[in-house]
């Protein structure tokens, strides 16, 4: 059987490596390893997502799919103070927490979790997502309404999907669910999805 990136323990031969992504104007280093989404180097989607983000300074932030961390870690660069990454894959989950660690976001920490479970009891200011759109319509969608209930009033889950692999049905789900969804940009097929809830009245 092959591994996916969603495996939750790939059995491919571990081939660490060290690259160089840029986030938000920094350069910094991260080890990725095989078995891991996007080994090679930062996919592009995520670069558009993490150029396209806005953190509200002390925010509470999620990271769902984590991988070896790059979009939890430019969270913390851009002063969240509290960063939860979740992946359900080990090898991602120790990768992030060691490349957070290594790139100073010490109020960082890694935990295995299909989708959202590990934190089920906790509440959030923004959760971010680059989606595991292999694993399926359903398993994507599931994120989106995990990540609603545990949104605190007011605020916002931050997708990136290409509009090839089902962005227009997406968006659909997540106007089903939030009281705003805004395309904040686009590039090269990929959309950014800025889906905010409700404000307590």
């Amino acid at each position: 059987m092959s591994d996916h990136y969603y495996s939750n323990r790939p059995s491919a031969a571990h081939d660490r490596k060290t690259i160089e992504v840029r986030l938000r104007g920094r350069t910094i280093k991260l080890v990725t390893d095989s078995g891991v989404f996007s080994k090679g180097g930062l996919d592009y989607g995520s670069h558009v997502l993490i150029e396209a983000l806005e953190i509200p300074e002390g925010a509470s932030v999620l990271d769902v799919g984590c991988g070896y961390g790059p979009i939890g870690i430019a969270a913390g660069l851009l002063g969240a103070s509290r960063v939860t990454m979740l992946d359900v894959n080990e090898r991602a989950i120790e990768l992030a927490a060691a490349n957070a660690a290594a790139n100073g976001i010490a109020q960082a920490r890694a935990l295995q979790s299909d989708l959202l479970e590990a934190v089920a009891a906790e509440r959030f200011d923004i959760v971010i997502s680059n989606p595991p759109i292999r694993a399926g319509k359903e398993t994507v969608h599931r994120l989106f309404e995990q990540a609603h209930a545990q949104l605190n009033p007011g605020g916002a889950l931050w997708i990136v999907i290409q509009k090839k692999q089902g962005a227009p049905s997406a968006k659909a789900k997540l106007e089903s669910l939030f009281e705003s969804v805004e395309e904040v940009t686009k590039d090269k097929g990929y959309r950014i999805y800025k889906a905010t809830k409700r404000e307590e009245v």
